[in-house]
């Protein structure tokens, strides 16, 4: 598995995104990063985070349909959280209406909102694109 780092967002990655029903409105701002996951120079998948001081907010993380169920979305889930954890990032947050189960079995623990930083509940996702109704967690960036 290799993980490229975006300069810009790719057309091919918002059509996966979409294809997942994840929200794409707020990709081109600042503060995003992105990454492009290969395997066997073949892209199999996508993810990123916005970084807040010690917290960050992991972002759309994809794995192409014919590719998952083998393992691919934790390994990415980890090179992201290994990623943070080098910048200094220590807890990480996500929002999800459909993946809680595979984030739980990757070590993130449903958080209640009033407790998560302000600078993440400030944030489009919390405060716009996810509904009310999806599930907010976390997970220290040190395993």
């Amino acid at each position: 598995m290799k993980a490229e780092r975006l300069s810009d967002v790719p057309d091919d990655m918002t059509a996966a995104l979409l294809a997942a029903g994840l929200p794409v409105d707020d990709l081109a701002e600042d503060g995003r990063t992105f990454y492009r996951f290969l395997l066997d120079g073949q892209t199999v998948g996508f993810g990123g985070y916005e970084r807040y001081g010690e917290a960050a907010l992991l972002r759309s993380i994809v794995i192409a349909p014919g590719k998952r169920g083998a393992g691919l979305g934790r390994a990415f889930t980890e090179a992201l959280m290994t990623d943070l954890s080098a910048q200094g990032v220590t807890d990480a947050y996500l929002l999800t209406t459909t993946a809680s189960g595979f984030f739980q079995a990757v070590g993130f623990t449903e958080t209640d909102r009033s407790s998560a930083p302000a600078a993440i509940l400030a944030t489009r996702q919390a405060s716009a694109l996810c509904p009310s109704t999806a599930s907010l967690l976390s997970r220290s960036t040190k395993r």
